[in-house]
């Protein structure tokens, strides 16, 4: 790690003591603020469990005029009357369950994930999840969630059985689907589910059959409503919150979402493709062919200890034809956040000349960043992956491939630091001939003079290790959304993709939390070392007197930075920690390295010839010394203009 790498972090530390420092409330104020959030904590409890009192009470009275007794003349009489059936599809990966009142998918099981409790994840629950279709009638809309629709089971080669009052709908790829059916008036109202083999992926398509006279000619639009309580499925609940989310699809080709970390509720003017209910390592996604438009997306927090998330509500709406000529289609996908499942299932759209995207519900970062794990981590990981290795080697390979394909930037920037530090003696001889502050601009140009003599550039360490930076953060987005690392233990560490707390405690304590991530102590204890390696090396680092006394000012800072990144980094993934504790372990071994192969007296000798080489061919100056060199004649020219 050069000067102009410390400098970078020394600025980045400064800036977030500071701000803490002077943002930092006075004693009256913790008091007040205290005594603020006990008040907020109850009346937060009281408001959230008004909403979702108001929710359920929300999702019942949308349809109110069925839940009132209807008259025989009604379209929806011989859809009130009836009783209520569960219809199972299912394949090797997902089993969905249909409640025939209301027509919708209920519950969404995967059977090759399982959740805290070792029992297969919900993604979708009749607790926690309602969808509701409405259509706007002449004299009566039509709202689905307490009609009763009848099912219609494949004819060919079905099996059936009636058992607890429940329809198992099974047998080949091409049977696994059914027919709902909502009577109205001399027509129906028909949704078709259809679960694809070997995928997460259901056709849903709603069709209308005869019933174009309940509607005004001008009638387009079907209207759907969609709540979701997103429950907690891993074990840590701030780090799985901060990546759970709505996230949505615009038709143009961009992804968004939703504030991560506050509540939000936003009305989308753009036609959207997808919105999806994304947990950390799941998502269940609702896709339109047609898209949706008039958008209308909440998310809200809920406390730690709630057994939930966040809630997210939706309101879309979505082409429809009354006269059944062309149907709204429509998919879910409930499955993983996994990069390559996402992508394939891009290929099932039911609008094959549209590319979905699904894969942006894995965040990957920032574009640059985006791209390089794209293109490159996700394949390194998966080649390492298929070698049938644990992942925790997994990782200790990724790190010491990365360290290997950017070790040639890494040395060129030790190099540039080590041909600074070898002409040290010289540059003390500059600041020893111009001991004065007025003489500083003098000091400045003949320093710049002596560098390009010497063919030795200040910033030749800064470029390299901004290369190295956006693999640096890449890893930093790519580890935490490797759904691969979930569940995957490592020495003391039972799931990679949440923190190890083999130290804990009940209780939460201010910054810290209940537990002690050793990974995140270790990775902080690689910081401090790293950190007291460069000050070894910049105490023979070229500095102006000047630049000396504020790296005395500022080397606390540094040793401040692995405290710092312990609070922010104790609640993260064990498999994030690891991999930075292996990555500064690495960079040590290098510097080392470096340091044994590098010889001071042969770089120098190398220094002196290329001057001695180029003596009789002065280079141009460069930027930096041409300017330095004009303002110090504009200088000069004012202290003349000044004496007059």
């Amino acid at each position: 790690m050069d000067k102009n790498t410390v400098t970078g972090f020394i600025l980045m530390a400064a800036v977030l003591v500071a701000f803490s420092w002077y943002s930092r409330p006075s004693e009256a104020q913790l008091k007040a603020q205290r005594e603020r959030d006990s008040i907020a904590a109850l009346q937060l409890a009281e408001a959230q469990k008004a909403a979702e009192a108001a929710n359920e009470s929300a999702l019942s009275s949308v349809s109110s005029e069925t839940q009132t007794p209807l008259d025989s003349a009604s379209i929806l009489f011989a859809a009130s009357q009836g009783s209520e059936q569960l219809v199972t599809l299912e394949n090797d990966l997902v089993r969905i369950t249909i409640n025939t009142r209301g027509g919708m998918i209920e519950d969404a099981e995967l059977k090759n994930y399982q959740d805290q409790e070792k029992q297969n994840v919900h993604l979708v629950s009749a607790k926690d999840a309602k969808m509701i279709l409405s259509l706007a009638g002449k004299n009566e809309n039509i709202v689905t969630s307490d009609l009763y629709f009848q099912p219609i089971t494949p004819s060919v080669n079905q099996t059936s059985a009636a058992t607890n009052n429940q329809s198992v709908l099974g047998g080949s790829p091409a049977e696994n689907s059914v027919t709902l059916r909502l009577p109205l008036a001399g027509g129906s109202l028909d949704i078709d589910y259809s679960l694809r083999a070997d995928a997460y992926m259901v056709d849903m398509v709603v069709r209308a059959n005869g019933i174009a006279n309940l509607f005004a000619p001008s009638m387009k639009t079907l209207d759907i409503q969609w709540n979701d309580r997103a429950r907690q499925l891993e074990k840590g609940f701030d780090f799985e919150q901060r990546y759970a989310c709505i996230r949505y699809h615009e038709a143009d080709g961009d992804t968004d979402n939703l504030s991560e970390t506050s509540d939000k509720e936003e009305d989308i003017e753009e036609n959207l493709d997808w919105v999806a209910f994304k947990n950390q390592f799941f998502s269940a996604v609702l896709i339109s062919h047609q898209q949706f438009h008039d958008a209308h997306l909440k998310s809200q927090l809920y406390k730690k200890g709630q057994g939930y998330l966040k809630n997210y509500e939706a309101t879309l709406q979505t082409a429809f034809d009354p006269t059944g000529a062309q149907p709204t289609q429509l998919q879910l996908y409930f499955g993983p956040n996994d990069f390559h499942t996402l992508k394939a299932h891009n290929d099932l759209s039911l609008n094959a000349d549209k590319d979905l995207e699904l894969e942006d519900l894995v965040y990957l970062g920032w574009p640059i960043v985006r791209w390089v794990n794209r293109w490159f981590i996700i394949y390194l990981f998966d080649w390492l992956k298929g070698l049938g290795l644990h992942m925790g080697l997994v990782l200790l390979l990724l790190t010491i491939i990365v360290k290997a394909l950017v070790y040639p930037a890494t040395k060129k920037s030790y190099m540039a630091s080590a041909r600074m530090r070898v002409l040290k003696p010289k540059i003390d001889q500059l600041n020893a001939k111009y001991p004065k502050q007025e003489d500083a601009m003098k000091k400045q140009q003949e320093m710049m003079q002596l560098y390009s003599q010497y063919g030795v550039s200040p910033m030749g360490g800064c470029l390299p290790m901004l290369i190295q930076m956006p693999i640096w953060i890449a890893l930093f987005n790519f580890v935490p959304n490797a759904i691969e690392l979930r569940g995957q233990s490592f020495l003391w560490a039972d799931d990679l993709s949440a923190y190890d707390d083999v130290i804990h405690w009940g209780k939460d304590l201010w910054l810290i939390g209940d537990h002690l991530s050793i990974f995140c102590v270790l990775f902080c204890v690689m910081q401090i070392a790293n950190t007291w390696i460069s000050m070894k090396q910049q105490q023979n680092a070229i500095m102006s007197p000047e630049q000396e006394q504020s790296m005395k000012m500022m080397k606390w800072m540094m040793y401040l930075m692995p405290l710092m990144f312990f609070f922010m980094f104790n609640t993260y993934s064990s498999g994030l920690n690891y991999y930075y504790f292996l990555s500064g372990l690495t960079s040590i071994l290098i510097m080392w390295f470096l340091r044994k192969t590098t010889n001071d007296s042969r770089l120098l000798a190398e220094l002196e010839a290329y001057k001695a080489k180029n003596a009789n061919n002065p280079k141009k100056q460069s930027g930096m010394a041409s300017r330095l060199e004009a303002l110090q004649k504009m200088a000069a020219e004012q202290q003349r203009q000044q004496k007059r």
